[in-house]
């Protein structure tokens, strides 16, 4: 089990049902949208982020990166990092019908995938780099040349990370999840195929 102090933010019921047996740390719920019509669960989110953190991790499909970025823009104060789930197509066991994107939610993903994700962020080694910046980016055609939202793409599949993730987003990602010679790698292997 995974020890956090940072408290883990999902959306829903059966995402903190499959984390609570990876990680040891408060889960908080959004209930979807609806944390934005809670004013007292908003205020409980951005308390941890102010005392000790908070970690977001909402699905890959559009919904998913809405509530992250409406969340983000309400925590004014405090710590708050991410951790992205990548797009994997299917359908949750406990559904009829798959998600109007066909993506899984975090209920869905291997728990493999997860508990690599959370170990990632807790490296503290791993964390605190920060060679991920945007010049890097730019210089490497990730940002600002013709094919750069092309390669991000490749990018994202080599890396496994959402499709919907931003290039402004990129950087913090990278530096949080990867080191510099595993995007090293990437980059060179989908420049290879180019």
């Amino acid at each position: 089990m995974i020890k956090l102090r940072q408290a883990v933010i999902v959306e829903g019921k059966y995402d903190k049902i499959k984390l609570s047996g990876l990680i040891d740390a408060v889960i908080i719920t959004t209930d979807g949208f609806r944390i934005f019509s809670n004013s007292k669960k908003l205020e409980l989110i951005k308390t941890f982020a102010k005392r000790h953190g908070v970690i977001i991790l909402t699905d890959s499909d559009s919904a998913g990166f809405l509530i992250r970025n409406r969340l983000k823009s309400h925590i004014k104060e405090g710590e708050i990092h991410n951790i992205y789930i990548p797009d994997i197509f299917g359908k949750e066991k406990r559904k009829t019908a798959p998600s109007r994107e066909n993506k899984l939610g975090v209920e869905g993903i291997d728990t493999d995938v997860l508990k690599k994700a959370f170990e990632k962020f807790t490296d503290e080694k791993h964390c605190d780099a920060s060679w991920a910046t945007r010049e890097r980016l730019f210089d490497n055609g990730l940002s600002g040349c013709i094919n750069s939202s092309e390669l991000r793409k490749k990018l994202f599949r080599e890396l496994n990370l959402p499709e919907n993730l931003s290039s402004k987003a990129l950087p913090a990602v990278l530096n949080a999840l990867f080191s510099e010679n595993e995007y090293i790698r990437a980059l060179n292997k989908i420049k290879e195929y180019d």
